[in-house]
């Protein structure tokens, strides 16, 4: 989670510019602190202001309990040694709530980025009334918050990673759930403020889960400083989003990445979308258990699935290796127009690497045009256990606490006012 701010105007006037420096040095403490120890000299070196003008700003943070001193800590160089600073572990925290095809995720993260408290509860939502399935959500957000109150977190904003069309705070189309023109983010509020009367009301936010899942990769995973990269993620539908130079590209009207309806065989399967021969119908997880034999009432289908392929099953070998050569021939389209660094499977697909990535490997080396995809190569990559879209829900709350510490200074037990 790097900060990219950049130096204010000269017109800025000084409470402008507090603000914009007490950022600066809030993220530069947890930027350092994600290498090692911050000290207020390393802050100063970093940022660019003169170490008193640190120290007075990391006093402020420390009075507001955004940061916190943990002892000396000894450069090796001449002088007295620096106190080590951390950012709190308590107070400010984001809420992102993931509700998807078969099961609701909740996550509370602090400023670190931390995930703190978790819940998930497996649901069938397809076909499902929306307000139901959003109502079932708050629930299980309410108890999240009493879980993370308990250690001295206070969330103070909501982020929705919601499956299909996501825009203007409404799923404009989830064909996996049947939704179309559901206003999410405004159940939601209701729903959750229902079941916490006398208590002040979160924002909520919403964003696409693969936009989520894909940022939650960038900040937290391990993509060896890869800033351009293809996410793809695999669950009862095909999600994907693009990051390039370390921004999430959302497109014209906030759809980009919809490469699970990216078609394969105009006279294919119909999909739910409307269309035919969707990627969805060959690589997502119905595709996958169909093709084979497995009842997708099965308890744990994926987990199945992956024990007969690691048992040598040829049926679910070969299912989860045809669905590796039509992601790698959508993928490699995607290559070509985009050149990214990396592809990134989540979801389903990570657990299936070991059968699904030597043929998508082999459909995109042969049709990448500029020949710099080999097998092998480090190129296609399983997501981070850290990249899911409710930790990138939750994270995306911190980055308006981490842009602009003032605004949440006094707030939900943290210390003093503006």
């Amino acid at each position: 989670m790097k900060s990219n701010l950049a130096p204010l105007g000269p017109k800025a006037d000084k409470d402008t510019v507090r603000r914009h420096n007490l950022s600066l040095v809030l993220r530069a403490v947890r930027d350092e602190g994600e290498a090692g120890e911050a000290t207020r000299a390393g802050v100063a070196g970093r940022v660019g202001l003169t170490r008193a003008a640190v120290s007075s700003l990391v006093e402020q943070l420390i009075d507001s309990g955004f940061l916190t001193e943990s002892g000396k800590t000894f450069s090796g160089q001449a002088g007295r040694p620096g106190t080590a600073l951390k950012v709190a572990r308590t107070g400010p925290a984001g809420l992102g709530v993931e509700i998807n095809i078969d099961y609701v995720s909740v996550c509370v993260v602090d400023l670190a980025g931390t995930g703190r408290v978790r819940q998930t509860e497996h649901l069938d939502n397809r076909g499902a009334p929306p307000g139901e399935v959003v109502a079932r959500a708050a629930g299980i957000a309410a108890r999240t918050l009493d879980s993370a109150r308990e250690q001295d977190l206070h969330p103070v904003g909501a982020a929705l990673a919601l499956p299909g069309l996501v825009s203007g705070g409404s799923v404009r189309q989830a064909p996996n759930l049947g939704w179309n023109q559901v206003p999410a983010e405004e159940l939601f509020a209701s729903a959750l403020a229902g079941l916490r009367p006398g208590r002040a009301a979160l924002p909520v936010s919403s964003e696409n889960e693969a936009n989520l899942a894909a940022l939650a990769e960038l900040w937290f995973g391990g993509l060896d400083k890869a800033r351009s990269f293809l996410y793809l993620t695999g669950e009862i539908g095909v999600g994907g989003a693009l990051v390039i130079g370390g921004e999430l590209l959302r497109g014209a009207h906030g759809f980009a990445g919809e490469i699970g309806h990216v078609v394969v065989d105009p006279a294919g399967p119909e999909c739910r979308c409307g269309s035919r021969g969707c990627l969805e119908q060959y690589a997502g997880q119905a595709a996958l258990l169909r093709a084979a034999g497995i009842d997708e009432d099965t308890t744990g289908p994926v987990a199945e699935l992956e024990r007969r392929a690691r048992a040598g099953d040829a049926r679910a070998v070969e299912a989860v290796a045809e669905a590796g050569r039509m992601l790698g021939r959508v993928l490699s389209g995607a290559v070509n127009l985009i050149d990214p660094e990396a592809v990134v499977l989540g979801g389903i697909y990570r657990s299936l690497m070991p059968w699904l990535a030597p043929p998508a490997d082999e459909e995109l080396t042969g049709r990448v045009v500029s020949g710099l995809w080999s097998p092998g190569s480090g190129r296609l990559r399983a997501s981070s256990v850290a990249g899911d879209a409710a930790r990138g829900a939750a994270a995306l709350v911190m980055q308006d606490v981490l842009a602009d510490p003032v605004a949440y200074a006094g707030r939900n037990g943290t210390g003093v006012a503006r």
